[in-house]
């Protein structure tokens, strides 16, 4: 059996080594996917991305597959429901942002065309390669995800600081912080697979 070199981030978990191996740093153009990343990083913020990924099926069926159309029209009762459901980080500023952000996402989508042209666009549609030889290396935030946080922010988006932004980042390929000698560094560098 050959061992490969991973981010040791990840190492330990099944569930975590399948989404470093998977999805962590492959470009991301869907915008469902997009709006998932945002909703999950959002609910992440002061717990670990193990625990959300734990509940990511969950908040699939809760969340009507992360389709924001629908989340946009959640009611006072649909909220109230998810407030009950012990699948969920039952915190209700992280629930009522996920609508907000809902409404707020269509909003992009109806000024750019799509999400994906909007987050895309603030680096010409080509991904940040980084050259990371340690984990520790890793920056939490950057000038850019300040930028792109802001101007989230002023379009009245919740739960979408710059440490979050730059999780966002990395999980949707914007920037690729595998460490150069993970297996994954080089062929997402080298691939144009796209989620």
């Amino acid at each position: 059996m050959i061992y490969m070199l991973r981010c040791d981030w990840c190492e330990g978990d099944e569930l975590y080594i399948k989404y470093h191996d998977d999805e962590w740093g492959v470009p991301v153009h869907d915008d469902i996917k997009h709006f998932e990343f945002l909703i999950l990083e959002g609910v992440q913020a002061g717990l670990s991305w193990l625990l959300i990924l734990r509940k990511r099926e969950n908040y699939r069926r809760a969340y009507d597959n992360f389709q924001p159309v629908k989340i946009a029209e959640y009611s006072d009762k649909k909220i109230e429901e998810l407030m009950g459901n012990k699948g969920l980080i039952r915190n209700r500023r992280k629930i009522e942002a996920s609508v907000n952000n809902a409404i707020k996402f269509l909003e992009i989508q109806d000024d750019f065309g799509s999400f994906d042209r909007y987050i895309w666009g603030y680096v010409d549609d080509k991904p940040i390669i980084n050259s990371w030889k340690n984990v520790l290396d890793l920056p939490s935030k950057t000038e850019l995800s300040e930028k792109i946080s802001d101007d989230l922010r002023a379009r009245g988006f919740k739960f979408v600081g710059s440490t979050t932004i730059y999780a966002h980042m990395q999980a949707i390929g914007l920037v690729n912080d595998h460490i150069v000698d993970c297996f994954r560094y080089n062929e997402i560098n080298k691939s144009d697979n796209t989620i």
